[in-house]
């Protein structure tokens, strides 16, 4: 299995699209922070938005067919860069999600507004492995062909357009499924773009070390070594360490405690094995050694995990309130 399909089997991720947006300068969006364990997106249909620098430096442009997502999930403005006062916008309900709109009159923007769920603790391990903020551009160039992916994107974005122009039956459940793929799509997209972010994206996308990735991702209780894992890369030890905290910014060892301790947790929450089976599952020939490495990345023991995951009654995929006001939406 590659890499990113086995993490998402490891760590399950929800799309869900929340607000259409239509407005005419001037306009600004104030959002965020959602929920702790939400990832926000924003898709440009048409028009362009300014997103402002929390640094306080040079705003970033967004234009037609940008796909921002915010894994930081921070607070962040989006703005049409007149300086103005924004007109107020209000939002109205239809069928299978809202819109929200002004009645500005100059270039529309078209806007696409919704938010990843990944249950916890798998949104710390996701966010800290990707940028506070990503960008991809779903479009077509000279030379690219249907497989790949920015041409894929934009067809899904396309369908997602479609599927908001009217409330067509099943419509809310198409827009949640189309947004859970968009996910998969901006992180194959970004892997597989020239300077990759740095983390797991730009260590994927690095053709050398992919095979490392994807053997530490699909076998993980082997008890691999670096020296191991730098022939199966055709390099040598010295440049598969430097090259892995250069791209992921950690180790090999890292990356593979941290999947090992993922599927752990997943194991604990689902299956009556015992601790010492679920720690040789995972590649732990000791029990002490995997407890004390469960409590140091996950904050409490094995036992107390299982005993925090018995069933409460709250999907953490729903329920999540689609926040906004009146001036203008937040989405």
């Amino acid at each position: 299995m590659d890499w990113l399909s086995r993490l998402f089997e490891m760590m399950p991720v929800r799309g869900r699209l929340d607000l259409r947006c239509s407005y005419g300068a001037p306009w600004r969006i104030d959002q965020g922070p959602g929920e702790a364990n939400e990832i926000p997106y924003h898709a440009v249909l048409s028009g362009s938005a300014l997103l402002e620098n929390p640094a306080g430096g040079r705003p970033l442009q967004l234009n037609a067919g940008d796909i921002l997502l915010l894994p930081g999930n921070q607070r962040h403005v989006m703005h049409d860069g007149s300086g103005a006062a924004p007109l107020p916008a209000r939002n109205r309900a239809s069928f299978n999600f809202t819109i929200s709109e002004n009645l500005g009159s100059d270039e529309r923007l078209d806007l696409l507004c919704g938010h990843f769920a990944i249950a916890p603790p798998h949104d710390r391990l996701l966010r800290s492995y990707l940028p506070p903020r990503l960008v991809v551009h779903a479009g077509t160039v000279a030379g690219q062909t249907q497989s790949d992916p920015a041409p894929q994107l934009a067809g899904l974005v396309a369908l997602m357009r479609n599927e908001t122009a009217d409330n067509h039956l099943g419509g809310r459940a198409m827009l949640n499924a189309l947004s859970t793929a968009m996910f998969t799509l901006v992180l194959r997209l970004a892997s597989e773009t020239e300077g990759a972010p740095r983390g797991l994206l730009a260590l994927a996308g690095h053709p050398r070390l992919a095979p490392a990735v994807a053997a530490l991702f699909n076998e993980p209780a082997r008890p691999w070594s670096l020296p191991e894992l730098a022939q199966i890369c055709n390099m040598s030890r010295a440049t598969l360490a430097r090259q892995f905290q250069e791209k992921l910014g950690r180790s090999a060892s890292d990356l593979l405690t941290d999947i090992r301790m993922t599927l752990a947790a997943n194991e604990l929450k689902k299956s009556s094995l015992s601790t010492g089976a679920v720690a040789e599952a995972v590649g732990y020939q000791s029990e002490a050694a995997f407890q004390r490495a469960f409590k140091s990345h996950m904050g409490v023991t094995p036992a107390q995990w299982r005993r925090m995951q018995e069933p409460s009654g709250r999907d953490v995929f729903s329920g999540l309130a689609v926040s906004g006001d009146a001036n203008p939406a937040k989405g």
